[in-house]
């Protein structure tokens, strides 16, 4: 933790966009970590309040209200419940969470332009934007589509390319296109209120550059300085759209706050709830010096959180400013970008309803893999592996031994202990050192290292049980057992109170287990927390094997989306040359009957089909073998051009060809009526 000695902690999580549902992503880059820290903190004994929110503002919940033929509204209302029950299932301990559409939320955002602009901290400036002339309004970067100029992408937005990711101003792209009406738009002049954030670099610089150049991760601050150094430039505060919070001013009543800045005030609308919720002074923790501030980001927001966030915190002049931003890098998902456009993610919400009471092993996989240095990957096979051969075969197994152990030879009840030979005082020793090792760990923003050390401490368990062998000196050394079972159950005790912020569900099922209900974090080192004669609860799993049949149904899940993302993006082939009406008609399409079918002999790709054409019963040959067995064809009904030539192909008289489609692989795919019909019944 920084040496600077703090009174309160306000705990800010990036608010989730409130167009889709949370994902894995999501989770290993912000809301796990966070909710580790905090829990942490918590056990400590430290004041601290944990905010999240729904960020409900801005075009793409526009774009997709369209889409839906809704309203935005109705999108947020929609995607927030998600999101908040989603989050709360998971354990995540929020003590607010809030969401931008709340009136208070609006006051504080108008408030906070109001006095930026009444201090002169905001420059008004006319500019060229395109504007939709059948629309009838200024775009926003998400409404205007085009080419980009560097990957030559045709799908790419006024802000951004998706398929090569660079960064776009809408000027940038070739072929603009209004998403609202396809036309091509024009630039019109328009005016906005701009954040001068070239003014701050000098301060940005000696805050920053100087001032974390040691204790913001090297990821964060590299983003930062690269930023900086570039060199900074105004930023536009409000845009010209119907949905947001208006710009409080009477010659801006078609325009809204950006979403980019009206969002991070979302943190301190959210305490302003909390605070008049709970009769607390909301100011405390945004303006007191003594209050320490850490924002927990993915890496696409470093920008907004070290850089612009700050500077209107800075500009407004009565806040106090971050301490630390440890953003995470991105999580991958089966070696592939995650995606919400292409519905390449695993959803918190459905894992939930999939993964029943497993919230753990998804909060124990995403903290071990969490991408708090690099770009880490998700597969299920891992996910497979981490329950049955960590969280079960190492910390669960344990358990459940010692547990058996004590209700089968003392009745659920604590041995004493005997007198400790040295293994077990280097045991008593070593468990002491666990809450300190695992803590400065977690006050670094290490929550891989720190998960690694508790496991270290099961590990330690595990070894003891195993080396010790009670279950075989029972007979002949009850009291050694007694020792044994004693200090194993400690051992038990210390990983119910040290899990708690990383397996909070896991901990709470291992404290009634052992009847306690212990939560300072220092005790987690105490090798007495349990008292001898005391009973403990009835033995049960505390996790469960995954089997392989579980994570196949996922995997073919994904296999499923990655084949429908494939036919979306398939491009057909240009058309041929118009053909006449008459030739057209001269064409006999119908749907027949396949009677009988059988190999070409000497052929791969051949199949000899008998089929009633409704007029008569013949034979054709069609190179479909590759894709459908003969059997599997009896009794189908196909396309068939009935009026082509006969021609005599491997000695076998053909008249006729059946119509195929061919799937993004080339595969071949019978055409079919959508119900049966007669033999011979005519396509027109």
């Amino acid at each position: 933790m920084t040496t600077k000695k703090f009174s309160r902690h306000t705990i800010t999580t990036a608010l989730p966009y409130a167009n889709g549902p949370v994902h894995i992503g999501h989770l290993a880059g912000v809301y796990i970590p966070a909710d580790i820290y905090v829990r942490y903190l918590r056990s400590i004994g430290e004041e601290v309040l944990f905010i999240g929110g729904s960020d409900e503002h801005g075009v793409p919940i526009t774009i997709k209200a369209k889409n839906e033929q809704t309203t935005p509204q109705a999108i947020v209302d929609r995607y927030h419940h998600i999101i908040k029950e989603s989050f709360k299932d998971l354990g995540i301990s929020f003590d607010v969470y809030s969401r931008t559409t709340n009136p208070t939320h609006h006051e504080t955002a108008s408030e906070f332009f109001t006095t930026l602009n009444n201090q002169g901290k905001l420059i008004k400036k006319t500019t060229l934007q395109y504007y939709d002339e059948e629309a009838h309004q200024f775009l926003a970067d998400r409404y205007i589509t085009g080419t980009c100029p560097f990957c030559h992408n045709e799908k790419a937005y006024g802000d951004q390319c998706e398929a090569c990711g660079t960064s776009l101003n809408a000027t940038d792209l070739i072929n603009p296109r209004s998403a609202l009406s396809g036309n091509v738009p024009v630039q019109k002049e328009t005016q906005h209120w701009y954040l001068p954030l070239d003014a701050y670099e000098p301060w940005l610089k000696e805050w920053i550059l100087e001032g974390h150049k040691e204790d913001w991760k090297s990821n964060v601050y590299g983003q930062c300085k690269s930023w900086i150094e570039q060199g900074l430039h105004p930023r536009a505060v409000t845009r010209d759209l119907d949905w947001g919070v208006k710009v409080p001013l009477p010659e801006a009543k078609d325009k809204v706050l950006y979403v980019w800045f009206d969002a991070p005030i979302g943190y301190i609308s959210a305490t302003k709830e909390w605070a008049a919720a709970n009769g607390q002074d909301w100011e405390k923790w945004w303006k007191a010096e003594d209050s320490h501030l850490v924002h927990f980001i993915g890496k696409d927001n470093i920008v907004f959180h070290c850089i612009i966030f700050p500077v209107m915190l800075k500009a407004e002049g009565s806040y106090i400013l971050p301490e630390n931003v440890p953003a995470n890098e991105f999580l991958n998902l089966e070696n592939d970008k995650i995606s919400t456009s292409r519905n390449w993610a695993v959803w918190l919400h459905e894992y939930l309803e999939t993964f029943i009471n497993q919230q753990d092993v998804l909060r124990y996989t995403l903290t071990t893999i969490a991408p708090e240095t690099k770009d880490s990957d998700f597969t299920w096979a891992d996910f497979q592996s981490k329950n049955n051969n960590e969280l079960l075969a190492i910390f669960g197994n344990f358990v459940n031994r010692t547990v058996v152990l004590t209700h089968k030879y003392y009745g659920g009840i604590i041995p004493e202990a005997g007198v400790l030979g040295g293994y077990e005082k280097e045991i008593v020793a070593k468990i002491a050192e666990f809450p300190r090792i695992i803590g400065e760990s977690i006050e670094k923003y290490r929550f891989r290292e720190a998960l690694a050390e508790l496991m270290n401490l099961a590990r330690l368990g595990n070894k003891y049980l195993t080396d010790k062998e009670p279950w075989k000196k029972q007979k002949e050394s009850p009291e050694e057992v007694k020792t044994i079972l004693h200090l194993s159950l400690q051992i038990c005790a210390a990983l119910s109170v040290l899990c708690e912020p990383f397996l909070p569900f896991t901990s709470k099922k291992l404290q009634n287990m052992l009847q306690i209900n212990v939560h300072e974090w220092n005790k987690g080192g105490d090798s007495m927390l349990l008292t001898a004669g005391q009973k403990i609860g009835e033995p049960a799993y505390l996790f469960e094997k995954i089997e392989d049949s579980v994570i196949e149904e996922q995997v073919q899940k994904l296999q499923a989306t990655k084949k429908e993302n494939e036919l979306k993006e398939i491009s057909a082939p240009e058309g041929k040359e118009d053909v006449s009406y008459d030739d057209f008609s001269k064409m006999d399409l119908r749907i027949c009957t396949v009677l009988a079918a059988e190999k070409v002999a000497k052929t791969k790709k051949l199949l000899k089909l008998k089929v009633n054409t409704g007029i008569d019963t013949r034979e054709i040959v069609s190179g479909i073998a590759e894709y459908y067995e003969p059997e599997a064809l009896v009794g189908k009904q196909v396309l068939m051009l009935i009026n082509l030539a006969a021609k005599e192909i491997k000695g076998i008289p053909s008249h006729g060809m059946v119509l195929m489609a061919e799937d993004s692989s080339g595969a071949l795919v019978l055409v079919e009526p959508q119900q049966q019909v007669a033999a011979g019944s005519i396509v027109k």
